[in-house]
């Protein structure tokens, strides 16, 4: 379903990159969709999570990087190395893309699990290239720590195997970028609503 207005856009994304942290290392490759709504009356997830997807493969900015992450993600740095979109293009477009999106519907909330990898690169890159976040300094939702507070289970022992089958993606965790945020979209999705459910059952929410 869908409602024109709200107070959080939830953007789910994704990156792959070449090495653990941006500046010495790249991101090679980051995957966002648009997965929802939210204000005071309800959440409004969307019907469909793949009609509204970016995508960009960008060229490195150094030279080293690990050959495992590489392996992880399947890119290759030498293609990207030429057909790779430039970083601040990448960005000047993915922070538009966000606006465009979120445009009537909220502030832009950025989404991930866990979201501190992700946030890392594309905060990042976000401000080294462009000086703009278009999440702020801090509208990040990590997903892990959100199901370990509302289920009162400790983050430690929180992994996918350990959240119940009905609440998870049917999409498969293919390290392609906007795969992997189409999966984690839908997964906060559903946590979401699982969380608001409970509450409505306890009569917390109208």
């Amino acid at each position: 379903m869908s409602k024109p207005k709200g107070d959080s856009a939830y953007f789910a994304v994704d990156i792959e990159a070449d090495g653990p942290i941006p500046g010495p290392y790249s991101m090679l490759s980051i995957g966002v969709a648009y997965a929802g709504c939210q204000d005071d009356t309800g959440f409004y997830p969307v019907d469909d999570i793949s009609a509204n997807v970016f995508y960009r493969e960008l060229c490195p900015i150094s030279e080293i990087f690990v050959p495992r992450a590489l392996e992880v993600s399947g890119l290759d740095r030498d293609h990207l190395l030429i057909y790779g979109t430039d970083p601040a293009q990448a960005m000047r477009e993915f922070t538009t893309w966000v606006h465009d999106t979120a445009a009537g519907l909220g502030k832009p909330v950025f989404v991930g699990y866990p979201g501190g990898y992700d946030w890392l690169f594309a905060y990042w890159y976000l401000i080294n290239f462009t000086g703009y976040s278009p999440f702020g300094h801090g509208r990040m939702l990590d997903l892990k720590s959100y199901y370990a507070g509302h289920t009162g289970r400790p983050l430690a022992g929180i992994i996918k195997k350990t959240i119940p089958r009905e609440l998870m993606s049917a999409r498969k965790h293919t390290h392609r970028a906007d795969d992997d945020a189409m999966e984690q979209g839908e997964l906060g999705n559903n946590i979401i609503q699982a969380v608001r459910d409970r509450i409505a059952r306890e009569g917390e929410v109208a």
